[in-house]
């Protein structure tokens, strides 16, 4: 196996753990073989890629373009509109329409769709819009649109866009779509000499639609009258997302598992330390999620163990 180190992602960052788990994801589809782990670089946590093919960085990058980059790479999942405010009939007709098609080794459409949502339970007064991903940080306001934005950054993210991400430090000099997973989407009009809304945001394009590639991997789920998604819980009155980075070389599978595991998710994960870092898990980090005005953001992540 290839060791590749990825100089760009950093595993303490929201944006760049997704970003990383996506490249992980497209990288294992193409070649089941692949593994990643994490080491701390002393500036943050590094994504090293296992590879049985490819040797260098440069040719990981032009597999992973090949995989996002490009009206082709847009699965049919992200077609179903513009917003995740569907009513919950039609999410289901969604739903059975893609699992009829899907085959074990073909089934992204699916795999998109549960991610997204349930309609199991729905929100909104009458109930009758999906409950949806708490991924989910836009509806419309503003002209920001979940899935129409992914759709737009699969068209506009080239072969650069993505070596900047995964191989070079980040310098966020693109301009958006971007989901606002990163905590440098929010930017409060207090304290800033400019007004915000008349200076665009500046992110990391690839970054974004790496991301993306990593929903599947925290599939919803209906529990205690409400729809789920893994990784997110309930703290202070507000969303908490939770997430560890592993020293271990581990494919895809074992990743989602680590993701999932409820020892990360408990209130002081310190008080697991040990059981955690038997499991391979280095660190773990969390960030809030909440909502002001019309968008959900995600804060600056802290290490908990």
């Amino acid at each position: 196996m290839h060791e590749i180190e990825l100089r760009g992602p950093d595993g303490g960052d929201l944006l760049g753990f997704m970003a990383a788990l996506g490249s992980l994801r497209v990288l294992s589809l193409r070649e089941p073989g692949v593994r990643m782990h994490w080491t701390d670089a002393g500036e943050g946590w590094m994504p090293v890629v296992h590879h049985p093919r490819i040797s260098a960085g440069e040719g990981l990058v032009r597999e992973v373009a090949s995989l996002v980059c490009g009206e082709s790479t847009i699965n049919e999942a992200w077609r179903i509109g513009n917003d995740l405010t569907l009513p919950r009939e039609e999410f289901r007709k969604h739903l059975q329409e893609h699992a009829a098609k899907a085959k074990s080794d073909q089934r992204e459409g699916v795999d998109f769709l549960t991610a997204f949502g349930s309609e199991v339970y729905g929100i909104g007064p009458k109930k009758e819009q999906v409950g949806d991903t708490e991924f989910r940080t836009m509806s419309g306001a503003g002209n920001q649109h979940f899935l129409a934005f992914m759709r737009e950054l699969a068209l506009a993210v080239n072969h650069d866009q993505i070596r900047r991400t995964l191989l070079e430090p980040w310098d966020y000099a693109d301009r958006r779509p971007s989901m606002r997973w990163s905590w440098t989407d929010y930017r409060p009009h207090a304290l800033r000499a400019d007004d915000p809304s008349t200076d665009p945001i500046r992110t990391m394009r690839g970054a974004n639609r790496l991301a993306l590639e990593a929903l599947p991997l925290f599939p919803t789920m209906a529990a205690n009258k409400r729809v789920r998604t893994p990784a997110f819980r309930d703290g202070h009155g507000e969303m908490e997302i939770t997430w560890p980075v592993w020293t271990c070389p581990i494919d895809v599978r074992t990743a989602q598992s680590l993701i999932a595991l409820k020892e990360l998710h408990a209130a002081e994960p310190a008080e697991s330390a040990g059981t955690l870092g038997r499991r391979g898990i280095g660190q773990v980090f969390r960030a809030r999620r909440f909502t002001e005005g019309k968008y959900r953001n995600f804060s600056r992540a802290k290490a908990l163990l």
